[in-house]
């Protein structure tokens, strides 16, 4: 018996849907406002509309108040980061904002203010890429203007920049390039090679990456949480390669051309966005940033 068109659109939804580590991002920014006293670091519970997880979602091992807390608070923390910055260049005249591997981030639907005078790009796997726009029209949200989903055929042998040149990015233009939660599934080299095509980018170009330091690094009172995450991810599929002490990560930056680099400590980032807080929220110290300029 043939399926019908609704049946067939939706396994071909499913199938394309959004790897595990994609959903259990935006669950996480949407328990922070639901379970995190004020004030919240990032206020995102749409990334939860588009995941539409089962009910009892809140139940799942992954999703633990207390056990995934730090890792909440790194997920969070990075994002509004990540936004404070684009905020920051918008006010010296960069009006492009690229995201590696946006996977279910929502910037351009809930933060107007700023996204409203941007020309975003999100970069991602054509097939959850494609489940993602479905998600939006199904949900009424729809697709502004402004925001370029740029599918790319990795497997394939694609090339981001080309497709990226294809959806409307001004190479003469200066723009904000974030790549978080991505650079620990990349080789060395890989990563390298991005970062050098970005380094090419028009100046005054910024680039942020968020980076995994080696287990040592780690406080000990994390380690298990994280060789649980790395067990997980080479579980799925997708196991974590590269992993960076903050000046291997400047070092790497150097390399690729950029002309000015700094280090984002998870200090910095918890006395900027966890002060003094009741709770002791605060973010994982295995996860750290860099911001490379052009």
């Amino acid at each position: 018996m043939a399926l019908s068109k609704r049946t067939k659109s939706t396994k071909h939804l499913q199938s394309a849907a959004p790897d595990q580590t994609a959903i259990r991002t935006a669950l996480w920014r949407a328990l922070h406002v639901q379970i995190d006293p004020l004030p919240h670091a990032l206020e995102d519970e749409i990334g939860l509309r588009i995941a539409a997880p089962d009910e009892g979602w809140q139940r799942r091992g992954d999703m633990h108040p207390q056990g995934t807390r730090t890792y909440r608070a790194s997920i969070v923390v990075r994002a509004r980061f990540v936004e404070d910055l684009v905020a920051d260049e918008m006010s010296l005249g960069v009006g492009q904002y690229v995201l590696l591997g946006a996977g279910l981030d929502t910037f351009a639907l809930r933060r107007p203010d700023l996204a409203g005078r941007l020309d975003i790009f999100e970069i991602d796997r054509a097939g959850p890429q494609a489940w993602k726009r479905q998600r939006l029209v199904d949900l009424g949200l729809g697709i502004p203007d402004n925001l370029r989903l740029v599918p790319v055929d990795f497997e394939a042998g694609e090339s981001w920049m080309e497709r990226l040149a294809d959806a409307g990015f001004d190479a003469c233009k200066p723009a904000v390039v974030a790549s978080t939660g991505v650079s620990m599934y990349l080789s060395r080299d890989a990563n390298l090679a991005t970062m050098r095509q970005i380094a090419a980018f028009a100046s005054g170009t910024t680039f942020v990456m968020s980076f995994i330091g080696p287990m040592e690094l780690i406080d000990p009172a994390e380690r298990s949480g994280v060789e649980a995450a790395m067990k997980g991810a080479r579980a799925g599929g997708n196991p974590w390669l590269s992993f960076f002490t903050p000046d291997q990560a400047l070092g790497l930056a150097r390399e690729a051309g950029f002309q000015r680099v700094r280090h984002v400590s998870a200090a910095e980032l918890n006395a900027r966005y966890f002060p003094a807080r009741a709770d002791g929220l605060k973010t994982t110290s295995s996860e750290e940033l860099i911001v490379a300029t052009t």
